[in-house]
């Protein structure tokens, strides 16, 4: 498969370099890192942003961090191309947050629903504080009213692919973004 060959889904059209996300990956690691936020927990929305998240803690650790890191799995897609409009838990974070400032790492932000549930999940269970950190900001109507506080890039209302974000478990090993075209 080329970036922009033809696939049984459609095609992919780049939208972020592999070297754009590394990029901006590291900028977000220095905002993050400069907000001193101790006794950090990183909390990574699997499935989608287990490659931003594994790539942003790396960049935390370059940039004088060490955070504790742990999991929730949410759904609200059920391989679908558009949200059912519920989230579900199906794994729950597993480390004790009371206390602690929580950075939540999710892949993309569209309607906003997965995030407030994410964060209040969180406050629920006794952070101190709840910050979130996402990789694409889908430019579409939000469902929430929820602002993510570190936001890697903008980008259009398209279906995006790659580096982790996926349609039926495909893609996510793409090193950069694309846009998933509708097939002829």
């Amino acid at each position: 498969m080329t970036a922009a060959g033809g696939l049984a889904d459609g095609a992919i059209k780049p939208l972020y370099s592999e070297e754009a996300i590394a990029l901006r990956v590291d900028q977000l690691a220095s905002d993050i890192a400069a907000r001193r936020l101790d006794d950090l927990m990183v909390v990574a929305v699997l499935k989608g942003s287990f490659i931003f998240a594994a790539d942003l803690i790396r960049a935390l650790h370059r940039h004088g961090l060490e955070p504790e890191i742990d999991f929730v799995y949410l759904a609200s897609y059920d391989g679908k191309r558009v949200s059912r409009g519920e989230v579900r838990v199906l794994r729950d974070v597993e480390s004790d947050i009371k206390g602690r400032n929580v950075v939540i790492v999710d892949d993309i932000f569209d309607s906003g629903r997965t995030l407030a549930f994410a964060k209040a999940l969180l406050a629920e269970g006794g952070a101190r504080q709840v910050l979130t950190c996402v990789l694409v900001d889908k430019q579409v109507k939000r469902a929430s009213a929820i602002t993510p506080d570190f936001i890697g890039f903008s980008c259009p209302p398209v279906f995006v692919v790659g580096y982790g974000m996926d349609l039926h478990n495909r893609y996510r090993e793409l090193p950069f973004i694309g846009e998933l075209t509708a097939s002829d």
